[in-house]
Order: C-alpha cells, then sequence, then structure tokens
C-alpha cells in the first residue's frame, strides 16, 4: 500500500546539473525530504505501543467488559493518529506555497508573502526538546519581516544527516527562487 506522506522527491540522487524541481505536478504538495529515521522510528514505537492497547482490547472484550473494550479501542486509534500525524509533521512545498506541518498547528504561506528563504545558523532546539544547540535553520521571512523557521538540522528529520538537509534546504529554495514572483 503505498503511503503518499512518506514518499518525497521520486529521486534522491541527482546530480547538480539535474533539474530542482523535478515534479511534473506543482499544484500538489509535497515534501522535499524524506522522514529522518528519529521520526520514523519514533512513529514505530507509537504503532508498537498502539498493538498492544489493541490486544489489550480483544483481552477485556473476550472477557466481557465491552465498555472497556471500547475505551481501549478508542485509545488506540488515537495513538495510532498521533503516530500518522507524527510521521505528517514537516515542511511542504507546492506552486501555491510553503507549508509548516506541526503536531497540533499547519502554517500555511504563500510564496508571494516569503520575502526570502535562507539558511542561517542559529540557536536550534534538539530533536524538539527544551535544550537548545547551535545549528541551521531553513528560515522563510515573510513581508513583514516574520520569520517561520520550516526546519533545521537538529529534527528529528535531519539529525546526523547534515546532506540530506543541505539536499532540502536547497530544494525549498529552488521552489521559493521558482514561484516567490
Amino acid at each position: 500500500m503505498p503511503l503518499p506522506f512518506l514518499t518525497a522527491d521520486r529521486v534522491f540522487d541527482q546530480t547538480a546539473d539535474d533539474v530542482a524541481l523535478p515534479f511534473d505536478d506543482h499544484d500538489q504538495w509535497r515534501r522535499p525530504y524524506r522522514p529522518g529515521p528519529w521520526r520514523v522510528a519514533a512513529a514505530a514505537l507509537t504503532l508498537l505501543l498502539a498493538s498492544f492497547v489493541l490486544l489489550a482490547a480483544m483481552i477485556i472484550a473476550f472477557a466481557g467488559a465491552l465498555s472497556g473494550a471500547a475505551v481501549c479501542s478508542g485509545l488506540a486509534v488515537l495513538v495510532i493518529a498521533a503516530a500518522l500525524r507524527m510521521l505528517r509533521v514537516g515542511a511542504w512545498v507546492s506552486r501555491h506555497g510553503v507549508r509548516r506541518v506541526a503536531f497540533f498547528r499547519t502554517t500555511t504561506l504563500p510564496w508571494a508573502q516569503a520575502s526570502a528563504v535562507r539558511t542561517v545558523q542559529q540557536p536550534v532546539r534538539l530533536l524538539g526538546l527544551p535544550r537548545t544547540v547551535q545549528g541551521q535553520a531553513l528560515v522563510l521571512v515573510r513581508q513583514d519581516g516574520e520569520r517561520l523557521a520550516l526546519f533545521t538540522d537538529h529534527n528529528a528529520d535531519f539529525l546526523s544527516r547534515v546532506e540530506a538537509f543541505d539536499r532540502a534546504a536547497d530544494t525549498v529554495e529552488a521552489w521559493s527562487a521558482e514561484y516567490a514572483l
């Protein structure tokens, strides 16, 4: 079963001479990078937890407490939804703009409202935790001067994957250069 939220560029091993925007349909929202191993591992562990909760729901149902089984099944559905949302978190691009998907919030910004997209050195959060380290962030600067960090080199997608961060940042900058007019 194809999982479109896990797919990114269909060609990751392109050379610099190749096209930066290799997609035929630029209207579809796409993530310009693959989910990182930390994000996939967290989602896999969450799905493992959901399987145990579903097993508990089945045992409770066979024991005759259907209301308890329904509560466990509802909890399992919430855990599965959380795992799928964890996989969708990140930056998405299309002809219409850039979308920053967080766990509880999604921000969409049209390319016309973006004045610059650039990589900057700044303190960034390590795996989204309160601890900050010195790192790089891809920042989108809005027309009103507000800055929106799309992703960092220390988040769950790019920790210990410097080349993947550089490639993703270059791709988003290419989308910005193509459509931010």
